[in-house]
């Protein structure tokens, strides 16, 4: 049964500021799809100190948030600590008192929303109810698999999004299998990207003149008989950027249902591929706190080895 709302406002904490305008409504508004939550911004429904916003602002302590009358499902119970151990493993890299890494599983949404009752953050959560604090540094796509930054203070996640922001003091690194032979050892991709939400709330991102600049390096690690092997060196962190740059390239991700070649997409799992060949492998950073260098890896999954290893080598 659906419970009417009215209106009311919210001021953004200490603890809740930093964060991207339709995460924060998302963890307020429970039980609200994605689209409604974006349709109410767009539309200027919600306000941000009397002003509009967009679904990017991120909050600020203080910032006191209007929420329009909407009609809610009744909120259901959170994630129990038995329903997150029945979640997918989180097999942990690196672990202090102000830094949590994880090696994210392909499949895996990193928070809750879009049909999804809980994500990976909500799984931590969860098994972690003692914790005071605990907060997406960034994302990964439900289907690319591999690290994962979690701040377990304010103070980390701060440091962290500014070297985000600045687009620099994290070198990351993807392992990307694309379809055809890659002609270069190494070879710098630049495209202006523009992302845009589909009428169900789906983020899509394309290449306009108007966009963000995006900076790719790609880095030929090996080569097979229709497919290369690349290693993607991010220099600025957009939305689905790899997927985009290896598809407007003519080197699409070999399962990528977004970007990707449809069509071989179809052969892909009876050859043994089953999800997007996509993985986060490798992050080094220094310590938001300490300052001292983390060299942070993730091996590539199984069911990803074990199709390269079934390829034949040029």
């Amino acid at each position: 049964m659906d419970t009417p709302s009215k209106v009311s406002y919210l001021v953004v904490g200490s603890e809740e500021a930093g964060q991207r305008l339709d995460n924060y409504l998302m963890k307020h508004l429970k039980g609200a799809p994605k689209s409604l939550i974006y349709r109410i911004v767009r539309s200027g429904e919600v306000r941000v100190n009397k002003g509009r916003a967009d679904v990017t602002y991120r909050t600020v302590e203080g910032d006191q948030i209007r929420i329009p009358p909407i009609r809610l499902a009744e909120p259901s119970a959170k994630p129990s600590q038995a329903a997150a151990a029945r979640g997918p493993a989180l097999p942990i890299l690196y672990e202090d008192e102000a830094l949590l890494v994880i090696d994210k599983p392909a499949g895996v949404a990193v928070h809750g929303g879009s049909g999804v009752s809980f994500g990976v953050i909500e799984q931590l959560r969860a098994l972690r109810p003692q914790a005071k604090f605990l907060e997406l540094v960034h994302r990964l796509d439900r289907e690319t698999s591999g690290i994962l930054l979690v701040a377990k203070k304010r103070a980390a996640l701060v440091a962290m999004h500014e070297m985000l922001r600045n687009d620099r003091g994290m070198d990351k690194r993807y392992l990307a299998l694309v379809k055809g032979v890659f002609p270069d050892a190494r070879r710098h991709v630049r495209f202006k990207l523009q992302k845009y939400v589909t009428a169900d709330g789906e983020r899509r991102v394309n290449v306009t003149p108007d966009g963000q600049d995006s900076h790719t390096v790609f880095n030929r690690k090996a080569a097979f008989a229709g497919a290369t092997l690349l290693e993607c060196e991010l220099k600025t962190g957009r939305t689905h950027q790899i997927r985009v740059h290896c598809a407007q390239s003519g080197f699409p991700i070999l399962g990528d249902d977004k970007y990707g070649d449809f069509a071989l997409n179809k052969a892909l799992p009876r050859q043994g591929l089953k999800r997007m060949f996509l993985h986060a492998w490798r992050l080094t950073l220094n310590h938001p706190i300490s300052g001292e260098p983390l060299k942070l890896e993730a091996p590539l999954p199984l069911e990803l080895q074990t199709y390269m290893n079934s390829l034949e080598s040029l």
